[in-house]
């Protein structure tokens, strides 16, 4: 065992026992992250807006501030962006973590000096859980990598603009940076393509322990890095490599796929970041879930979806929350958002530690006809099916047809497959009992003639990879949505001749 590897495990200790105190005092540190976000930021233009001196219990607050997106919040950050200081947050953001939007063009997103930390330290904290959990530390003293965007950033009126995944790559602690890679250089690329051929061919001698990004461009690094090769599985080039770092998606569909590319088993650390804060990852490979980040800054509500478009949602707090319900989780941070709706959907497998699955975004559904097929049931189904009728599945799509040719309109399934099921009609009707088993509006729609039963179309090979690439969402933190509530992904894919016709 090296030095570092050995040294990891005290300091593992430290660590994970600091982190038992907001762990077994949830509400109290949830209380304590409300108050001082509160007065923290009571000066601020959006405090004096929204009476924060006179907020004295979360039911003020939320009698006050609103659940907004960022489009509630934009008129603040514009003037932000233009030099404003104490507008949402004390003072001026220290970066800008820019994403791209759907209707407001490009997002700002403020990152401040007190939330940088909580960025950098839940990334190391989530190794170290595992590594006081495990025992398994020897991949400190290999070569690691994250597949990430450019660490290279620009500048707006004095703060530096980039993405978050660019920015933290800036806080690598200074006893790994030999252990890192890319190098800087490689890692400024900006065409995925190219960056991945170029960081393939700078890995593919190195003793690579810990790899980590977003499984699919993962998955794309491993086949470049076996066809550079000849070899036929990761095993055989990393010899080594023994933990992946993942969040994102849901790695379950990939899953097949990986094993077989990796060729040996893997453990694996699943986190889930987002430019607005670190929100929640994986403190053990025994218990299921995501550890909700209750003390990094961030004091979280929670309204349940089936309330979501009702005109006075339920805001719970983690006193109310309930095992198995999907909520939309809203976000107050410090960095300045407030009341802020990241479009994500959770449910928590676990109260006492509280714990949560992502199941989705309140954006990605498929309910043209009522039925609100969310991200969950979809994923589900589909491994069911595979588990059923084998195949590997590279991914797929699900959007709506509501103009059918030939009678009563259904959903069309796009499907890329690395390796087509036993039997393809099989496969088609385990996923449409699952999916009629989970949602009973999809059940009554089948039953009663609303609908007919799913098609499945079939994508070519590469075909999502090339959908991505012209639309400029190759690579780095982007991922294709499972569900769609239109077809423009799904005639994209149609008229770019992306799939197979038979």
């Amino acid at each position: 065992m090296g030095l570092k590897a050995a040294l990891s495990k005290p300091f593992a200790k430290v660590v994970v026992k600091k982190n038992r105190q907001w762990i077994e005092n949830p509400i109290e540190s949830q209380l304590d992250t409300f108050k001082s976000l509160i007065e923290q930021a009571k000066e601020t233009s959006f405090g004096q807006d929204h009476d924060f001196n006179n907020i004295k219990t979360i039911q003020d607050f939320q009698s006050k501030v609103k659940v907004q997106s960022y489009e509630g919040l934009k008129s603040y950050i514009d003037r932000m962006v233009e030099g404003e200081e104490n507008v949402l947050w004390p003072g001026k953001p220290l970066y800008w973590s820019k994403t791209s939007g759907t209707t407001s063009g490009a997002k700002y997103i403020p990152i401040s000096k007190e939330s940088i930390d909580h960025h950098v330290d839940t990334a190391r904290n989530a190794l170290l859980h595992y590594i006081h959990e495990t025992g398994n530390s020897d991949f400190v003293n290999g070569k690691m990598i994250f597949l990430q965007g450019s660490p290279e950033m620009e500048e707006k009126n004095g703060i530096k603009v980039g993405r978050l995944s660019g920015i933290v790559a800036h806080y690598v602690p200074g006893y790994l940076l030999k252990n890192r890679l890319p190098s800087m250089e490689v890692n400024c690329i900006e065409d995925w393509e190219e960056k991945v051929d170029a960081i393939s061919k700078e890995t593919i001698n190195e003793k690579m322990t810990l790899i980590g990004g977003i499984p699919p461009w993962v998955q794309m690094y491993f086949e470049r890095l076996l066809a550079l090769s000849g070899k036929k599985q990761i095993k055989d080039l990393f010899p080594d490599y023994s933990l992946f770092v993942w969040g994102g998606v849901n790695f379950q569909p990939y899953k097949a796929v990986f094993d077989k590319l990796v060729g040996k088993k893997v453990s694996s650390i699943e986190s889930y970041p987002a430019s607005e804060g670190f929100i929640a990852f994986q403190d053990s490979q025994v218990e299921p879930g995501l550890l909700l980040n209750l003390d990094a800054g961030i004091f979280f509500e929670f309204i349940p979806v089936a309330e979501f478009h009702d005109e006075n949602p339920s805001r719970l707090t983690l006193e109310d929350v309930k095992v198995g319900v999907n909520y939309v989780i809203i976000l107050n941070t410090n960095a300045g958002l407030w009341g802020y709706n990241i479009g994500d959907t959770i449910e928590f497998v676990s109260i006492y530690p509280f714990k949560i699955k992502v199941t989705g975004r309140i954006k990605h559904f498929t309910s043209a006809f009522g039925e609100h097929v969310i991200a969950k049931e979809v994923e589900q189904a589909m491994n069911k099916a595979i588990e059923s009728e084998g195949g590997e599945v590279v991914e797929f799509h699900v959007a709506p047809q509501v103009n059918s040719a030939d009678g009563l309109p259904y959903h069309e399934w796009f499907v890329e497959f690395a390796k087509e099921p036993n039997n393809i009609e099989k496969f088609k009707k385990q996923i449409e009992s699952e999916m009629r088993s989970q949602n009973s509006y999809y059940d009554d729609l089948i039953s009663g003639s609303i609908l007919r039963p799913f098609e499945l179309t079939k994508v070519s090979k590469d075909g999502f990879k090339l959908y991505m690439k012209s639309i400029g969402k190759l690579g780095g933190q982007n991922k294709t949505p499972r569900l769609a509530n239109d077809r423009k992904i799904a005639d994209a894919l149609i008229e770019k001749n992306l799939v197979h016709v038979e």
